[in-house]
């Protein structure tokens, strides 16, 4: 009988022969990962459980982002818990302030392969699927089961297969190829399904335009997102990951698969309006003057970002009364735009550029916005408050409009 990837990789996991959509099964856990914000609860979550060491240390990445460095002393605290922790279970992947957003750095530094079933304490760890993993966030009293026993129960979800055809214009990225989507199928369009990217398009694309769209599924309600592995993910992996991995791929007549066909060839521009995610609108119906631009975060602070935005920026100046605040999403990104010469564009151009960290993502750290202000982020929520005060408003791009944009003093496409 066929199944989708997510049931192939779940059946594996919980170590049956077939899975369905709809079952629940007790499926064991290759890669669970916390941080510095959700770490906390994780520990202390189990620490009430009694059991004195994790199930295997080897399995269990923690990195710093969300608050680093640390900003009050109650991110400090949580920083001082976390590293006690790692030392006293003797956790080795562990990635202090200098590393970079933990959606970046697992597949950057080889914590993802193939066929594994993923946990994060955070929402969009649906990112690693572009890896043809199963990978989804849990919450941190979940995330201490897992540390106690290394596995998690799952009811194996439907799938909406999106085949993305088309040749993408000029200046029209994976950015706003996901934001469409999500503005067509709505917040809650895909509620508990894992939301598969294929077609010509999405093979054309490299792993970390996958990764924007897996990213993003959790916006239209998704479990996972999901990329079939080929020979891109296969050259990605194994110069970064010497673990052994299974590749698995959709059956197409597969009982609980929904085709969704998307057709991109006359896409323009996106942009998410306030304050909701799916209210998605071409760049060129929007007219709105704009305070601040973040260029980062664990959608679109890679590297092919940076390049995007800095081909733009060179030679010209951010519009007076805009700033422009731009984090590389890893010290591997910061390097690389180092060595390019891209940092030099951006702080000539008069943006200010920070060490790798999620920055304003979650309104309670570097480069909020006050009562009244506009940003224009290249983020993946826009939700009221999500950077900074809940009267200001955030819209959703691609670097490549951020960058336009700040140039402009206004939401505009480039040219």
């Amino acid at each position: 009988m066929s199944s989708t990837m997510s049931e192939k990789i779940l059946a594996k996991a919980s170590g049956n022969d077939k899975v369905e959509a709809g079952d629940i099964i007790i499926a064991n856990i290759d890669v669970a990962m916390t941080h510095d914000l959700t770490g906390p609860l994780a520990v202390e979550s189990f620490q009430k459980i009694g059991v004195e060491k994790v199930w295997d240390p080897s399995k269990i990445v923690i990195p710093f982002d969300h608050q680093v460095p640390a900003d009050s002393i109650d991110s400090a605290n949580n920083h001082i818990i976390m590293r006690d922790f790692v030392k006293k279970q003797n956790i080795k992947n562990f990635y202090d302030v200098n590393a970079g957003v933990c959606h970046q750095i697992l597949p950057e530094l080889g914590h993802v392969v193939p066929g594994e079933v993923i946990v994060g304490a955070d929402s969009h760890t649906c990112t690693h699927g572009a890896l043809g993993a199963f990978s989804t966030g849990i919450g941190s009293t979940d995330m201490a089961m897992v540390f106690a026993e290394g596995n998690l129960w799952f009811k194996v979800p439907e799938t909406n297969r999106f085949e993305i055809n088309g040749e993408l214009k000029d200046n029209v990225y994976a950015k706003d190829v996901i934001l469409n989507i999500i503005g067509q199928m709505g917040a809650d369009g895909s509620t508990y399904k894992a939301c598969e990217f294929a077609g010509q398009t999405v093979r054309d694309m490299s792993i970390s335009d996958r990764m924007v769209l897996c990213n993003m599924a959790i916006e239209m309600g998704g479990k996972t997102g999901l990329v079939e592995p080929d020979k891109k993910t296969i050259e990605y992996v194994e110069k970064r990951s010497t673990k052994a991995y299974k590749i698995f791929k959709t059956d197409l007549d597969a009982a609980s698969l929904d085709m969704i066909n998307i057709d991109v060839s006359d896409l323009e521009p996106q942009v998410a309006c306030p304050n909701n995610v799916d209210n998605v609108k071409a760049v060129s119906e929007v007219d709105e003057e704009i305070d601040q631009v973040f260029l980062g975060s664990c959608t679109n602070g890679r590297i092919s970002d940076l390049r995007d935005a800095a081909k733009i920026l060179k030679g010209k100046q951010i519009a007076k009364g805009t700033r422009m605040l731009v984090i590389p999403a890893s010290k591997e990104v910061y390097s690389k735009a180092l060595d390019e010469g891209l940092i030099r564009i951006f702080v000539d151009a008069g943006a200010l550029v920070s060490a790798p960290c999620c920055g304003p993502c979650l309104g309670g750290h570097t480069g909020i916005i006050g009562p009244g202000e506009v940003s224009l982020s290249t983020s993946n929520r826009n939700f009221k408050g999500r950077q900074g005060s809940p009267d200001g408003k955030v819209y959703l791009s691609s670097a490549a409009v951020a960058a336009a944009s700040a140039i402009e003093g206004r939401i505009v496409a480039p040219e």
